[in-house]
């Protein structure tokens, strides 16, 4: 199974795309969409769909895994990311995969074992699962990484094959 993960965001988008092979991940491809600052907004949106379209494009995912939103107290970013994720969702509705979303907590548990982790605690096992020489970098390639490790796992189990029968 290929799956593209995304780490949601408008300034940097976190994407991965990995195999999920007889319980293995191989890295595909990976990286960042980087927007850069003082880039009008909806020209922002755009780099992003492009980039996020071009990236399914090129790597033909069966589905995306992408984290939900997890607001705090400032309401701008959160009504940007939500844009940017909009546009995210777009691509891959436009492109026919399924999309499948996690919360934070749910990709923490499924790497680590506790929803709590630290952040770095999850980037270890991003790379460890990859079998990667190093943490990708920005976090936010790894954060995307880990939203498609824990579709892997949460597909792969044996309760969720028997729930799909």
């Amino acid at each position: 199974m290929r799956i593209i993960g995304i780490d949601p965001g408008y300034a940097i988008v976190g994407v991965g795309v990995v195999d999920y092979v007889k319980n293995k991940f191989y890295p595909v491809k990976y990286g960042a969409v980087d927007t850069p600052a003082g880039t009008p907004f909806i020209e922002r949106l755009e780099i992003i769909y492009d980039t996020v379209a071009e990236v399914i494009e090129q790597t033909k995912p069966e589905c995306m895994s992408i984290e939900k939103l997890y607001f705090n107290n400032n309401q701008k970013t959160a009504i940007d990311v939500a844009e940017a994720r909009g546009v995210i969702l777009l691509a891959a509705k436009k492109a026919g995969i399924p999309i499948f979303e996690y919360t934070p907590l749910q990709i923490k548990n499924s790497l680590v074992g506790y929803g709590r982790a630290e952040k770095n605690q999850v980037q270890i096992m991003v790379r460890d699962a990859l079998r990667l020489d190093s943490i990708p970098k920005p976090d936010d390639t790894a954060d995307a990484l880990a939203a498609a490790i824990c579709h892997g796992y949460s597909h792969g189990s044996r309760l969720s094959r028997v729930l799909e029968k």
